[in-house]
């Protein structure tokens, strides 16, 4: 019911900085929290960052001070990476975390189709 579509990646050298776009959208939802996740080859999903609907963020200890989460009012959220390294490649993922409107509070996920980062001389 959430759909998610990234965009914003591509291929920058260390250093350099990117900014990732993530679009919801749906009906009849309610959107708790987005989240943007990394996954380098052969390597398991982790959490980057990540912001509740109120606006409280949180960041990955390997990120902090470098990269930022922040959502608009239209459920486009964000993250800004600046000083960017080699290991920070792979593909990035959008996700949110919804309950249905009228519903239990029971929490859902939805994921984006990724974005591809690669940080190279």
């Amino acid at each position: 019911q959430v759909q998610l579509v990234e965009s914003g990646g591509g291929l920058v050298q260390p250093g350099g900085s990117l900014r990732l776009s993530c679009a919801a959208s749906g009906s009849g939802v309610s959107i708790n929290a987005m989240a943007w996740y990394h996954q380098a080859p052969g390597k398991e999903r982790e959490l980057v960052a990540r912001i509740t609907k109120g606006g409280i963020t949180s960041a990955a200890d390997s990120v902090k001070g470098r990269f930022a989460i922040s959502r608009d009012a239209k459920n486009t959220v964000y993250l800004q990476m600046n000083s960017l390294k080699p290991e920070d490649t792979g593909v990035y993922y959008c996700n949110a975390a919804w309950s249905k409107w009228g519903g239990p509070t029971l929490e859902y996920e939805s994921w984006g189709q990724g974005t591809q980062v690669s940080v190279s001389s």
